[in-house]
């Protein structure tokens, strides 16, 4: 669920409607669609782990976010002590006031869960569940549909190859149903935006068998199913049983802002209606 891939000097900064606060209702909606994600991971044996909202850009640069996503790359810098007392200018701090950027904040979850595991030795196939804030620097903002900073639920597999392709099709399946049950006809094709470099093994992989799919509302992706191969089990030095080999991972993600907007959408604005609409889907399914 990421933007085209425009490059960095593409871009003027963009910041009219990139944050927002969620209402009351909105809120009830967003946490009733985060349980029902988070229940299905749950259900499956999924443990909750909770990530923080930036890494240090060592951590980041591992996952070569500096080198495939600059676009969306977003960091965080401590005022310099000698401007301490020197207020923004214009709205905004200049980089003479700021010291060196040693913190990134992450564009997707499940960052987090690999970083949990580094440098483990698996002792069986592992599933994990997490929320998280993530940002994003597009090129625009468009209400809850396309924020700089949203929250995304994953469930995340590491472990054989097996494993992680079972979540994919669980999550597929359990999507779908979802959506046809909310009368949403989500639209299931596939997506180029791999984690890993663009080109050599991994990217002609990725154009024979596709590492993502995007479940689409119209034009919007609400949610993703993603394989990975062993590229962050590589990158954290997860290895599998007997310390050889290393893990597999795959994850399914939901930004929960997104379907916000999409069933605000497609209930007309009556979002009473919508959390309605959602209960009764999840019990359909159950």
């Amino acid at each position: 669920m990421t933007s085209p891939t425009t490059t960095a000097s593409d871009k003027a900064p963009a910041t009219s409607g990139a944050v927002t606060t969620l209402g009351p209702e909105q809120t009830a909606l967003l946490k009733e669609l985060d349980g029902i994600f988070a229940g299905w991971a749950v259900s499956d044996g999924a443990r909750e782990v909770i990530a923080p909202p930036l890494y240090p850009v060592s951590d980041l640069e591992k996952f070569d976010v500096y080198k495939n996503f600059p676009h969306l790359a977003l960091t965080a810098s401590p005022i310099d002590p000698a401007h301490r007392g020197d207020g923004p200018v214009a709205g905004r701090f200049e980089p003479s006031q700021l010291q060196g950027t040693q913190y990134g904040l992450p564009h997707a979850t499940c960052y987090g869960a690999y970083l949990f595991h580094e440098g483990r030795q698996l002792d069986a196939d592992v599933l994990v569940t997490l929320v998280n804030r993530c940002f994003r620097n597009e090129t625009h903002y468009s209400g809850l549909r396309r924020l700089m900073t949203f929250q995304m639920r994953e469930a995340v597999a590491i472990g054989a190859f097996d494993h992680t392709q079972h979540l994919l099709e669980r999550f597929s399946g359990r999507i779908t149903a979802f959506s046809d049950a909310l009368g949403l006809g989500l639209e299931k094709v596939p997506a180029t935006d791999p984690f890993f470099e663009n080109t050599g093994a991994r990217a002609l992989l990725a154009k024979l068998s596709p590492v993502k799919y995007e479940f689409q509302y119209g034009d919007l992706a609400i949610a993703s199913v993603n394989t990975h191969r062993n590229f962050f089990g590589e990158r954290c030095r997860i290895t599998l049983p007997g310390g050889e080999d290393a893990a597999f991972t795959s994850c399914a993600a939901f930004g929960l802002e997104r379907w916000i907007a999409v069933l605000e959408e497609h209930h007309g604005g009556d979002l009473g209606k919508a959390l309605d609409a959602v209960r009764d889907a999840a019990r359909q399914i159950d």
